[in-house]
């Protein structure tokens, strides 16, 4: 199989087996957005980042996993590590998000430095609850 057709077949499996869950988190904020569930009941927000934490590692871990196409089989170990620490990096790129959407459009999704940090750390919880109990291979 050559390199191009491997890279098709990864993203095409990958996409298949793993963005549904994430896409279904953002599609509940996307939802939660437009009849201002947050603004309304601001508790929603910590559900929906414990959530995304949780379905953006299911999808790295399916990345993860089916990179096997390229490199063989990963440790379990390396497959967990390298799915949190990419969840990780995504939660800080969704905070980056949050905060340059309210300075250009005047939003108020973020409500000071401590609903970003309490974001960031649920996030990461989600990601850790995920990686612990999560043991397909």
């Amino acid at each position: 199989m050559t390199g191009k057709k491997k890279l098709f077949t990864w993203i095409t499996i990958t996409l298949r087996e793993g963005a549904w869950a994430p896409l279904a988190v953002f599609g509940f904020y996307l939802f939660g957005l437009v009849i201002d569930l947050y603004d309304r009941f601001p508790f929603m927000d910590i559900p929906t980042h414990f959530m995304g934490g949780v379905t953006i590692t299911y999808f790295y871990r399916a990345a993860i996993r089916n990179l096997k196409l390229f490199f063989g089989e990963l440790p379990l170990l390396v497959q967990i590590l390298f799915a949190f620490t990419c969840t990780g990096t995504t939660i800080i790129i969704w905070e980056f998000y949050e905060n340059a959407f309210d300075y250009l459009f005047g939003t108020t999704m973020v409500r000071g430095l401590e609903d970003t940090i309490t974001d960031m750390f649920v996030g990461l919880m989600g990601a850790l609850v995920f990686s612990l109990y999560y043991r397909r291979r």
